[in-house]
């Protein structure tokens, strides 16, 4: 029986296996910005931090800090292009054999390919069969909140003190404040779809 990608999988952009550390310099950070000395909010500050790192990435395009992630592709002999931006490494590749168990594919068997763009690329070197393939790679700008470029790292802080504040409120905000979007905008990188 062909295994075709499930709908669940097509709808798959990305998976985060292992998320990048907001505890630390990033909630002192914050905690610093916001005048907070005590632990009684890290476990929302945190959730914040990570929302507004998400945020960043959708707004610019780009993952912030690094961060191991998994896509599911097609199998094809082309050249399929991750989603996610800048890949540091490329893993491992995986098909999903007939009984549905994830099984490493031998380096021999597919290429990738590092862009310049900060792009990851993957194809098999010989398409055998419909079963799709699972990339594991890591992505993002930098290996830990303070080796990310200020601009990015302040908006990030600046976004989830602004969404602490707003707590609770009716004019909490849906979209970045403009201070935030004036820090990120350098950044923005943009696709063709």
């Amino acid at each position: 029986m062909p295994l075709f990608l499930s709908d669940m999988e097509t709808a798959m952009q990305r998976a985060i296996v292992t998320p990048a550390d907001m505890a630390g310099a990033a909630l002192s950070e914050l905690k610093s910005w916001l005048a907070i000395t005590t632990t009684r909010d890290d476990p929302g500050l945190s959730t914040l931090l990570q929302a507004a790192l998400d945020m960043c990435e959708a707004f610019t395009g780009l993952m912030p800090l690094a961060t191991e992630c998994e896509e599911v592709l097609a199998p094809t002999g082309m050249w399929q292009v991750l989603r996610t931006r800048p890949v540091q490494a490329i893993r491992r590749v995986a098909r999903r054999n007939a009984a549905g168990e994830w099984r490493d594919l031998p380096a021999a068997s597919y290429a990738i390919d590092l862009l310049a763009d900060g792009s990851g690329r993957v194809r098999l070197l010989a398409a055998t069969g419909e079963a799709p393939l699972r990339v594991t790679f890591t992505a993002g700008l930098a290996g830990e909140w303070t080796g990310l470029p200020a601009t990015l790292r302040h908006g990030i802080v600046r976004l989830a003190a602004d969404q602490f504040e707003q707590r609770g409120t009716v004019a909490a905000r849906t979209a970045p404040p403009a201070c935030v979007v004036a820090l990120w905008q350098p950044w923005r990188r943009m696709r063709l779809a």
